[in-house]
């Protein structure tokens, strides 16, 4: 297939921005629009940076219709409509482009880990989602570590309240963040189905499912940025 056209100038924004840049005018996020396109966040992020986009402005039209004249805002929905309008790029032989995606690496054992940073998170730790859902496909526990400033949390350093029987002691770090682990396999961890209801809960949104429980449990504060999040699986015996 022929590489598509450049549609912009320098210093220009290319369909698949300006679309972007009106949905987002109309109250929607960069990540939401990734969730309408059924595609990762970064893609989205890369209109802007790398001209990328061009597949998806028929169906982006498509949405921007809905929403300015139909009214239509449910994300689902949207979606739905998006996907009529989605069509796979072909190789150079015509057939369908596979699309590329992670395995998610869980053992025979159970044993799978996580980790994502900083820039993931503030985009959902969308790269989690797999882990967690075929980890509540199997019926196995998990644990998450998580790192945010000393500030953030509601109990002091090696509180049991906290994090009652974990092997592993609170790290704390020079720039006056803390990482603390929550579940193992000695206390038995979290049931890896509840997690996948809160992460669905939320959109996919692994940070904010991760975020809402340590609020709701009374962990951190409203408040707290998570800055590092690692999640690890194991099968109960």
């Amino acid at each position: 297939m022929p590489p598509r056209p450049r549609t912009t100038g320098p210093g220009q924004l290319n369909a698949a921005a300006q679309l972007a840049d009106q949905l987002q005018q109309a109250g929607y996020t960069k990540r939401d629009i990734a969730r309408i396109i059924d595609r990762d966040p970064s893609l989205v992020s890369q209109f802007y940076t790398k001209n990328k986009g061009a597949a998806f402005v028929p169906a982006l039209r498509q949405v921007l219709a809905a929403v300015q004249s139909a009214g239509i805002t449910d994300l689902p929905e949207l979606t739905a409509l998006a996907a009529r309008h989605i069509t796979r790029r072909t190789t150079a032989a015509g057939t369908r482009a596979r699309v590329r995606s992670k395995a998610v690496l869980i053992t025979s054992t159970g044993s799978g880990t996580g980790r994502v940073g900083a820039q993931a998170i503030a985009s959902g730790s969308s790269r989690l989602r797999p882990l967690i859902a075929e980890a509540a496909r199997q019926g196995l526990r998990l644990a998450f570590t998580v790192r945010l400033a000393k500030t953030g949390y509601v109990h002091p350093s090696g509180s049991r309240t906290d994090s009652p029987g974990i092997r592993r002691d609170v790290i704390q770090r020079a720039d006056h963040t803390e990482e603390r682990s929550y579940g193992s396999a000695q206390t038995g961890g979290h049931d890896a189905a509840d997690f996948a209801r809160r992460v669905d809960a939320t959109g996919g949104d692994v940070t904010a499912a991760v975020h809402q429980w340590l609020v709701e449990t009374g962990r951190i504060r409203p408040d707290a940025h998570i800055l590092h999040l690692e999640v690890r699986t194991w099968r109960p015996r």
